[in-house]
């Protein structure tokens, strides 16, 4: 009996050693990052050109974006200026509503004149350096002929951005009661716009890659509006972090604050060294300067510990898979290769190989049931996938669906294979058919002995 108590005891010790080491594994990315200590209600960190995310805290919890919201406005205008239904020195006559709200100064606004003409340039400056409300209104005109119209937009590319938590009701981040009471249709008077943090990373991930000239206006810390005329303006980014202002970070150079009662002061930042770009989000943090000090924290974090590796070249030959049977062909086999290096973010201190694993998969629609392809074959056909897989270290996915496509690459063969005549495949077909008869025989003499 007591024998039989011990062995119980030391089961239970070595279940409860496997289950802590097991929580302890699991739990040690987030350990890690959550020593970053980032005071805000909703943080997020991705790497930006694969969305690789590094840290997040309460990342899917709606709060206020205030002014980030104009992020989207520059992706709508961006994009309209692309497809050539806008231009840059496209004339604007002000509205009355837009007159109205850019006379507010106690709002962020350049004020424009009731009989004034502004190109898209000049409001497109205003907004993105300055946050100027009126500017921002006018090309919501400009774009969609009311901000009613453009607010329809803003939540049909949201959809379509994969942005899933979001709520957009008018062009500028301000609280609908700000707007006088001509605030867009269909929106309430006190409504104010809202997104997750995961969210507002996907906007600002899609807007550096779909159009990274944003930060050529976005990096700018100061400049005149109206430079030399009668209404000339300063105009200081909002962006204190930008080089040359109060809380300078030699990296950083984009992209969008946001301050409301409602969102508190928030921030999307991004910054880059040696050509590796972070983005960062913090939501509702409790001061002017608190927004870029939790901004400060990722991003040393992220610049200081993380580098991309190449764990497999171009023309890498997988191990055991160097080539695939060709039936039908002059060639009985092809050599296949990787098409693209696969390159790895990987932190100081950690071998790429530990943390991550590799894996590849034929393409069925190219080869037989036996797994051959059939001649001919073209040099550069894709014939199937290798990928890499994170098994270790941290994993907190990608802030989009494509994310893991950035550790792919398609096998293709390295060389093409022309289709053998009817005279090499006939006699191959003898061959294989006295070969049958051959090895037959030889089995049947066998038997006699």
């Amino acid at each position: 009996m007591k024998k039989l108590i011990q062995k119980s005891l030391i089961l239970s010790i070595i279940t409860t050693l496997f289950f802590s080491l097991f929580i302890n594994v699991s739990n040690f990315a987030h350990a890690e990052t959550d020593s970053l200590n980032i005071e805000a209600e909703g943080a997020i960190l991705i790497e930006a050109s694969t969305g690789k995310i590094l840290y997040e805290k309460n990342a899917d919890k709606m709060l206020g974006i205030a002014s980030m919201t104009k992020m989207m406005t520059e992706y709508l205008l961006l994009e309209a200026i692309a497809d050539k239904k806008v231009t840059w020195d496209q004339q604007y006559n002000v509205s009355e509503y837009v007159y109205k709200i850019s006379q507010n100064r106690s709002l962020s606004n350049v004020p424009l004149r009731a009989d004034g003409t502004y190109s898209v340039q000049e409001l497109y400056e205003a907004m993105a350096i300055y946050s100027a409300n009126g500017a921002t209104i006018a090309l919501a005109e400009v774009i969609a002929g009311s901000e009613t119209n453009f607010v329809k937009m803003m939540n049909e590319k949201g959809a379509e951005l994969g942005l899933e938590d979001y709520k957009f009701v008018n062009s500028t981040g301000l609280n609908n009661r700000d707007l006088i009471g001509m605030h867009p249709g269909g929106t309430g008077a006190e409504d104010e716009n809202e997104m997750t943090a995961r969210a507002t990373a996907r906007l600002s991930y899609h807007l550096l890659k779909d159009f990274p000239e944003i930060l050529d206006t976005a990096s700018i810390p100061k400049k005149k509006f109206r430079e030399g005329t009668d209404d000339e303006i300063d105009m200081s980014n909002w962006n204190w972090m930008l080089p040359g202002l109060v809380y300078q970070h030699p990296d950083v150079d984009g992209i969008k604050t946001g301050s409301t009662d409602y969102a508190g002061f928030g921030f999307t930042g991004t910054a880059e060294r040696e050509g590796v770009r972070y983005i960062t989000v913090v939501l509702k943090t409790n001061s002017y300067k608190a927004r870029f000090d939790e901004t400060r924290k990722m991003l040393d974090y992220a610049l200081g510990n993380y580098s991309f590796e190449e764990l497999y070249p171009e023309n890498y030959q997988i191990k055991n898979e160097e080539s695939l049977s060709v039936i039908k062909g002059k060639e009985k086999e092809v050599e296949v290769h990787t098409k693209t290096p696969i390159t790895v973010l990987v932190k100081r201190g950690e071998n790429a190989k530990d943390v991550y694993t590799s894996k590849y998969t034929v393409d069925k629609d190219t080869v037989t049931k036996d797994g051959k392809l059939t001649a001919p074959v073209k040099k550069g056909s894709k014939v199937g996938t290798f990928e890499v897989v994170n098994s270790g270290g941290l994993n907190l996915g990608y802030i989009t669906s494509e994310g893991q496509k950035s550790m792919q690459s398609d096998v293709v063969t390295a060389e093409k294979v022309e289709k053998a005549n009817w005279f090499v495949l006939m006699m191959r077909g003898i061959g294989g058919f006295f070969g049958n008869i051959w090895s037959s025989a030889a089995d049947g003499i066998k038997g006699l002995f």
